[in-house]
């Protein structure tokens, strides 16, 4: 048995309105999200990533190795052909 929050009248516990006063006895939600709510949280959410990898990123770049530029010569500019694109050719 549930009271009614007007006039203290017991009432059945699925009662919809109060049998003495009429009162409604079905509660509002408490909160609902909107658009700008969850705008907000993922924003959020995508600055903390993205703050995350920065900072794991530098914590973890004494353990990168740097490769030779004679393995990787597409890095440092020196492929050795020339392309059909290359503008210099």
């Amino acid at each position: 048995m549930i009271k009614c929050p007007q006039c203290a009248a017991e009432n059945k516990d699925q009662a919809k309105s109060c049998r003495k006063c009429g009162t409604n006895m079905q509660l509002p939600p408490l909160w609902r999200p909107t658009m700008a709510w969850h705008g907000r949280t993922l924003l959020i959410i995508y600055a903390v990533i993205i703050v995350l990898f920065f900072l794991v990123r530098m914590w973890l770049k004494p353990y990168v190795r740097q490769l030779p530029p004679d393995i990787t010569p597409w890095m440092h500019g020196k492929t050795g052909f020339k392309s059909a694109y290359d503008p210099t050719r």
